[in-house]
């Protein structure tokens, strides 16, 4: 199966998982940015004062936390998308083919400026 199968297959279970609850009338574009927000900000909790090297070697102990943060970041993404009727695979490849022209690999290798210090 592919991943836009994949991504399609969950799509598809999170609309059910919402219209068994009478959940859509909750689901504005507004309301699912908020509450994306709000998870990712709980993700960063956990990242929060840590130096980058304790930031790449999660302890076991807080991985499967933070994998249910991202997972809801996730996921209310995934229903925001579907509720604006935006392929979110197709939106993601768009937006890396806009990113390869603002930064260019010969251009940007080993620099994290933003595109407008280089133009």
């Amino acid at each position: 199966m592919s991943n836009k199968d994949r991504l399609e297959q969950l799509r598809d279970r999170l609309r059910e998982f919402v219209r068994e609850r009478d959940w859509e009338q909750f689901h504005s574009p507004k309301n699912l940015a908020m509450a994306m927000i709000v998870e990712a900000a709980e993700l960063v909790e956990h990242f929060q004062w840590l130096t980058e090297h304790e930031s790449r070697v999660i302890p076991e102990s807080k991985r499967e936390q933070v994998a249910h943060e991202i997972a809801d970041t996730f996921i209310y993404l995934l229903r925001m998308s579907d509720v604006l009727g935006i392929d979110l695979i197709d939106a993601a490849h768009a937006k890396m083919a806009l990113n390869a022209a603002k930064y260019p690999a010969e251009k940007v290798r080993g620099s994290n400026a933003k595109y407008t210090e280089y133009e």
